[in-house]
């Protein structure tokens, strides 16, 4: 089974579909960084810019996989008004598509995406993929529509043995109709107890942040009941205010947290942040996964990646149908 890797960031995608026994025929990342770590782990280097690839010289697959940026889909002086996605990246995907015809494919998107300008977005991106949606057919679709039957759900990583509160949205294609397309509910639970380092110490935290997290748990209202939790997290800390998390699970890791700052979800009762390689087992990536520790630019491609394991398990689903 063949893929092309889009929008490639440091291989989450690879990593589950090559489990299931796929072959990564083509990759793409325009983030140099993330690139170096995908050449450690892959011995490929897939610096690429999307906009710039010609489809016609992609080799053939069967599955185009991508997680891509969202952008607004600018609709300024385009006589198709919303209905054209040009100058949006998923223009890209949608021309690779049309010119390869795989099989399948699996798109991945913050849950955002749902509601972005009043659910308009993802309406187009629907109605550009869509012969026919969640099993129905689509009377929306526009002229050049590229007729898939399309699935799409959004899924939170907490139920596929991920100790995260991670909701994305997935939609998922097949270039034939197929009686149905069921989503894979997850019923494997981990908690964040499961892959903490307790005898790490590095990634302490300055005085003043330490401080201000003191403070603020002590205004908390369920102070009692949580002060001497061994999983509680502090996030978003800021002087005016702290957000804690005390479900024994990380909150969604994003890009941000390379930004520095407060942005590294912090383990109160160690007084240090997350390190990098548990960020890595909160999305899931073996225990061999090669990355720069505790690297700026380490948590930023984290953040940016799929959970692992929620992708294996809807590439099973979708295998088992093109395979049919």
């Amino acid at each position: 089974m063949k893929f092309v890797d889009l929008f490639c960031g440091i291989g989450g995608f690879r990593i589950a579909f090559e489990s299931l026994g796929g072959k990564c025929v083509f990759s793409s990342d325009i983030d140099k960084y993330a690139c170096e770590t995908y050449r450690k782990n892959f011995n490929e280097f897939p610096l690429s810019d999307i906009t710039k690839i010609d489809e016609k010289e992609i080799p053939n697959f069967d599955i185009l996989c991508a997680g891509f940026p969202c952008q607004p889909f600018s609709i300024g002086g385009l006589r198709k008004g919303f209905q054209d996605t040009r100058g949006t990246l998923f223009f890209d995907i949608e021309r690779i598509i049309k010119e390869k015809r795989p099989k399948a494919f699996i798109l991945e998107n913050v849950k955002g995406l749902v509601n972005h300008d009043k659910g308009k977005t993802l309406e187009t991106i629907i109605n550009k993929l869509a012969d026919r949606v969640n099993g129905r057919n689509n009377i929306n679709k526009f002229d050049d529509s590229l007729n898939y039957d399309v699935y799409y759900k959004v899924i939170n990583s907490k139920n596929f043995g991920v100790p995260q509160n991670r909701e994305r949205i997935y939609i998922i294609g097949f270039n034939r109709p197929v009686t149905y397309f069921k989503f894979p509910n997850g019923n494997e639970e981990k908690k964040l107890t499961d892959i903490i380092d307790y005898s790490l110490e590095k990634n302490t935290i300055s005085t003043t942040l330490e401080k201000n997290i003191e403070n603020h748990l002590k205004n908390h209202k369920k102070y009692t009941e949580i002060k001497d939790l061994e999983y509680l997290l502090a996030y978003e800390v800021r002087k005016s205010r702290s957000t804690f998390r005390f479900d024994n699970l990380a909150p969604t890791l994003t890009a941000k947290m390379g930004t520095g700052g407060n942005n590294v979800p912090v383990l109160v009762n160690q007084k240090r942040k997350l390190s990098t390689d548990e960020c890595l087992k909160i999305q899931g990536y073996p225990e061999n996964f090669k990355i720069k520790p505790n690297y700026s630019q380490s948590y930023k491609q984290i953040g940016n990646s799929v959970s692992v394991p929620v992708i294996k398990a809807l590439a099973k689903e979708i295998i088992n149908l093109i395979e049919v």
